[in-house]
């Protein structure tokens, strides 16, 4: 199977933001992380390449609960005009991809 570019949005809720924080750097060296208020969530995007959205998605979390087990994962990972959701590994839905917004002038 071919590699295809996704483009991620994500919530990770954790009960452990301590040791989940750094296997989110280690992920995302050039995306864009930030920790929601409350600090026991991450808003992530980011572009990342792999074979499938389920595949990337699945080892994305993987790697969050070998840190902590009581992570929580909603994502939606976008390609080729389709938006693929999922809630920890479970996939909810695919959508058209909504087309971005031109910037206002």
């Amino acid at each position: 199977m071919s590699e295809q570019r996704f483009s991620l949005r994500a919530r990770i809720s954790t009960n452990n933001p301590g040791a989940v924080r750094p296997v989110l750097d280690r992920i995302f060296p050039g995306g864009s992380v930030t920790p929601a208020e409350g600090g026991k969530e991450f808003w992530v995007e980011c572009d990342m390449e792999g074979p499938s959205a389920r595949e990337l998605n699945r080892a994305l979390l993987s790697a969050l609960r070998r840190v902590e087990k009581r992570t929580r994962l909603r994502s939606e990972w976008s390609a080729r005009g389709v938006t693929e959701r999922f809630f920890d590994y479970v996939p909810k839905g695919r959508r058209t991809a909504a087309p971005d917004l031109p910037s206002p002038a």
